[in-house]
């Protein structure tokens, strides 16, 4: 299971820049789920390759709309 500890510090971060509570689950979830899609790598172990990884399999595989592969995209490149 990922890291509690960076779950809980995006948490952090999304409550100190005022995201609403519905934004932070969804970047948690999007998040988490780009973890275990990657072997529960961390995301300072990732890069760019990983994350186009992850983006065509939700395009070709999960058949998300273009829409959502941006907001999949929002919440991964989350500061």
């Amino acid at each position: 299971m990922p890291s509690l500890k960076l779950l809980d510090e995006v948490r952090r971060v999304l409550r100190v820049k005022n995201y609403s509570y519905r934004t932070e689950k969804t970047y948690i979830h999007w998040i988490r789920k780009f973890i275990l899609f990657n072997n529960k790598k961390h995301p300072l172990q990732m890069a760019e390759t990983e994350i186009n990884h992850f983006i065509n399999f939700l395009a070709l595989k999960q058949k998300v709309s273009t829409a959502t592969q941006g907001r999949y995209f929002g919440g991964l490149k989350f500061e």
